[in-house]
């Protein structure tokens, strides 16, 4: 594996029965880069990112991260190997406070992180992470607030400084903008570019707003009936008459 190459599959599949979700994928994510993978509906993103991030196993191939092979390691190990993961559904703890929240994912790398009593030295760490990342995703005056009355692009924030606080290197994004009202879906792209490219960080994102996806991305793979269509800078995709097809019928234009 290329120096520069942080994650790679190697015709990675699943099946569910007679069913090819994920059809001999190979893909390589530059280091520090933003790829985007795009589809339309059942193109099998969804269950190539599960294959990704652990929460599924794959029917065949490899996922190699940093040159090591992680096929078929479970989702809770993932982490410890720098991958963070978030998802569709806005995933935190409603009845914590935001302090707490993050906190807890701050703990996430600390050897003895489910310990009732925890040495001093890993507690002050946890507590200067927590608040680095409050303050990172933008939500200081509202770290005593209980996660579950944020409005849904808070508890996005949120559910980002979640994955950040174990600080990996590789953040898979699933759908991050769903739900957003479309006047706060700037203010996190901003947010997520801004961790990308000052934090050293490579992120993978899956997304149905087209926008976002030109708008970001270094790199965009395009996946249909499992398979990989094409691959390109946003322009490229752009220009791609069969993903123009594929992904919207040949009814819309992809712009830049």
């Amino acid at each position: 594996m290329s120096s520069d190459i942080i994650i790679e599959t190697i015709n990675l599949s699943k099946h569910f029965g007679a069913l090819v979700a994920v059809d001999d994928v190979s893909l390589k994510v530059r280091r520090n880069s933003l790829h985007a993978i795009i589809g339309p509906n059942g193109a099998g993103k969804t269950t190539f990112f599960n294959l990704l991030s652990g929460n599924l196993e794959p029917t065949g191939g490899k996922v190699i991260f940093k040159g090591s092979d992680l096929t078929g390691q479970p989702v809770h190990r993932m982490i410890h190997h720098g991958i963070g993961r978030s998802f569709q559904i806005t995933n935190i703890f409603p009845n914590l406070t935001v302090f707490e929240n993050i906190r807890l994912a701050s703990q996430a790398l600390e050897k003895y992180n489910f310990k009732f009593w925890m040495n001093a030295s890993r507690l002050e760490r946890c507590e200067r992470r927590t608040w680095e990342v409050i303050e990172k995703v933008g939500l200081k005056e509202r770290a005593q607030a209980l996660a579950r009355t944020l409005p849904h692009g808070d508890q996005r924030k949120l559910e980002l400084g979640m994955i950040l606080a174990p600080d990996p290197e590789v953040l898979l994004l699933d759908e991050p903008t769903a739900g957003m009202a479309a006047e706060q879906v700037p203010e996190l792209l901003a947010l997520i570019q801004e961790i990308q490219k000052t934090g050293n960080k490579t992120v993978i994102l899956v997304e149905h707003n087209m926008n976002v996806v030109m708008s970001v991305s270094d790199i965009i793979t395009v996946m249909h009936l499992g398979k990989v269509l094409a691959e390109g800078t946003p322009a490229e995709i752009a220009a791609n008459k069969e993903v123009q097809t594929a992904y919207l019928g040949g009814l819309y234009e992809l712009n830049v």
